[in-house]
């Protein structure tokens, strides 16, 4: 099951970014902080009694005002609104009841959504009464809790978590296989799945995103059945000039955290650049499943070395997935377009692949007597047996000596024993080293 998103808003200055940043940043039992996301911290990952969700801060909602930027703030907030599994509606303990709160209440009513009312600010004890007030929203109970002390955060997000989906309601999505196609503006998205979607009539409905920058298509093919979903375009941070734009990054970054696989599309002419390498990247670190489309190929003038040096030239610059298979197509003439479901299939069989205890310790028992831990310190890393604990992605435990001694490289060179043995091509896998006595 994918992460809940939880969303934060709330009128300017009642402490939303502060309380975004300690639920981040700090380990109060809470989070693990994903690197490298995005440099504005708009969107983090949090994590409280073993409920990982995700969740965005949002500019301050001013529902009276009526001047661009304001209007764009706003605009913000309704697509993280839309976004989102529950929304934690912050308001200031301090000012008390406003009239704006009044109508950012109605606005989130409307959305009927799973709605926490926080109520921050609240330092002293003794200033806990002030958060009586706020049951005129008509919101339920309000949470006291002070931000920037970690006060109150834990009865708070036991109200968060208590909203959050539970694996039944999600079962019949579940049957779907979840795609989501990223890249830069331009480089070909829509045309591929209007592409997919025009070749094979059996669609079971097509179900357009609430904003401009996501669309969910169902379709049912021999393959299986398969959710499309269309991403906006990510580009560069420095050309990203608008407020709202920074929301498309957000929906993009939500569709792959929500997907199976995640297809990169390149555009040919221009080859792979640092935005690529960032969004494919942050569904790497997921150990999501990955393939890779090179689109446009009709335009690229070709020889008999033009395909090995063109893929050698993208595996190079993508070298940290070398397990992503590679398809060189055409979306407007449909040259091998129709083998992106086939191939993205064959990564979502290997996304669930499951291996025995038995053959599993075969082999890490054959790389262990073919290379040898290295020594680290005056101890070396001893491996006592192995086994799958999960799918979505693989994942192997292995029970160790002791962990310190743990070389990344050995890690890695187990890594790439499991993929040769049990062709885990187009899919992350995820290694867990535990010390248990001999």
């Amino acid at each position: 099951m994918s992460k809940p998103i939880v969303a934060i808003v709330g009128r300017p200055n009642v402490g939303k970014s502060t309380l975004f940043n300690k639920l981040a940043g700090e380990r109060i039992s809470i989070v693990d902080d994903k690197p490298g996301v995005t440099r504005d911290r708009i969107y983090a990952q949090s994590e409280w009694l073993n409920n990982k969700f995700t969740i965005i801060d949002t500019g301050g909602i001013e529902p009276e005002r009526d001047d661009i930027i304001v209007k764009q703030m706003r605009r913000q907030a309704q697509i993280a609104i839309e976004t989102c599994d529950v929304i934690m509606f912050v308001v200031d303990g301090k000012e008390g009841l406003t009239a704006a709160d009044y109508e950012v209440a109605q606005m989130l009513r409307k959305s009927k959504k799973p709605v926490v009312l926080v109520v921050n600010k609240i330092d002293k004890v003794m200033d806990e009464d002030n958060k009586y007030e706020f049951y005129n929203l008509g919101l339920g109970e309000p949470n006291a809790i002070s931000a920037s002390q970690a006060l109150g955060l834990g009865d708070m997000l036991d109200q968060v978590i208590a909203h959050f989906p539970k694996l039944e309601d999600e079962e019949e999505e579940d049957e779907f296989i979840r795609i989501a196609f990223v890249g830069r503006p331009n480089v070909g998205k829509s045309s591929l799945i209007n592409r997919i979607l025009g070749e094979d009539r059996n669609i079971v409905s097509d179900i357009p995103g609430t904003t401009r920058d996501s669309v969910d298509s169902y379709i049912e093919t021999e393959e299986g059945k398969f959710i499309l979903v269309d991403t906006a375009g990510i580009r560069r941070k420095s050309k990203v000039k608008e407020e709202i734009e920074r929301y498309s990054v957000i929906r993009s970054l939500t569709a792959v955290e929500k997907a199976d696989i995640c297809v990169l599309m390149i555009d040919a002419e221009e080859g792979v650049s640092d935005q690529d390498e960032k969004i494919i990247g942050y569904a790497h670190e997921m150990n999501k499943a990955i393939m890779v489309v090179v689109n446009k190929w009709d335009l690229i003038e070709k020889d008999d070395k033009t395909l090995n040096k063109f893929k050698l030239d993208f595996q190079t610059n993508l070298s940290f997935m070398p397990y992503a298979p590679y398809l060189f197509i055409s979306a407007k003439t449909g040259q091998r377009s129709h083998k992106v479901l086939s191939m993205c299939k064959e990564c979502y069989n290997n996304y669930c692949k499951r291996i025995s205890t038995g053959v599993l310790n075969e082999v890490v028992n054959r790389a262990v007597l073919m290379q040898e831990p290295p020594v680290v310190g005056s101890k070396r890393l001893k491996i006592y047996y192995a086994t799958q604990v999960g799918i979505k992605p693989p994942t192997f435990v292995f029970f160790v000596n002791d962990v310190s001694t743990l070389h990344f490289s050995y890690q890695r060179y187990l890594e790439n024993q499991l993929r040769e043995s049990f062709e885990f091509k187009g899919t992350g896998i995820k290694l867990i080293f535990r010390e248990r006595k001999e």
